[in-house]
């Protein structure tokens, strides 16, 4: 499939052939696309830690344990100590990013403070770190056939099940995951 010329609000959906940590079958949603590179966030591949562990870390009290056991995913390998909270609607927040009209990005405290307090947005996913690639890489990896892109669903952003993310992507597209194959082919 050819590269959208701007990837902002894709999915990057991981081909068989790109095998290992931390891309092997993810799914990455493109926030920021442009000439100095892309930045997204894997949103299939949960940690060991909840929002509560995220909330004892920044001295915050959930209002209730359903809040403190909402599960925090791994965005990617770069910095991934730092959390970001991907929601929609996309409020005012001190430091978001907007990604679609709907869609932000934010990796203010005052998000994780309205979340805790059970007034944060109607729908969001927390991550600690993101994925990062340079000018032109992550092109190079669409022609490598590391990657498919489509548009997101925030469905599956938000609703789907984190084992089902990968398939649910594919079917986006219409792509069966058993008949794909790691061997990319050039006409």
């Amino acid at each position: 499939m050819q590269a959208d010329p701007n990837l902002t609000g894709q999915f990057l959906i991981a081909m068989p052939g790109l095998a290992g940590e931390p891309f092997y079958r993810s799914v990455c949603y493109i926030c920021q696309y442009d000439q100095q590179g892309a930045l997204g966030l894997v949103v299939n591949q949960s940690t060991q830690l909840s929002l509560g562990d995220v909330f004892v870390q920044t001295d915050l009290t959930p209002v209730n344990e359903a809040i403190a056991a909402i599960p925090v995913y791994s965005g990617g390998p770069v910095n991934p100590e730092r959390c970001l909270v991907m929601h929609q609607p996309i409020g005012e927040w001190a430091a978001t990013l907007q990604v679609t009209d709907s869609i932000g990005v934010t990796g203010s405290v005052d998000v994780l403070e309205a979340i805790a307090a059970g007034e944060g947005p109607e729908q969001f996913f927390v991550c600690l770190g993101y994925a990062g690639w340079g000018p032109g890489q992550v092109d190079d990896e669409i022609l490598r056939n590391d990657w498919l892109t489509c548009p997101a669903d925030s469905s599956i952003l938000f609703q789907a099940a984190t084992s089902d993310r990968w398939r649910a992507a594919l079917g986006l597209m219409g792509v069966d995951p058993n008949q794909l194959s790691s061997d990319a082919g050039h006409a």
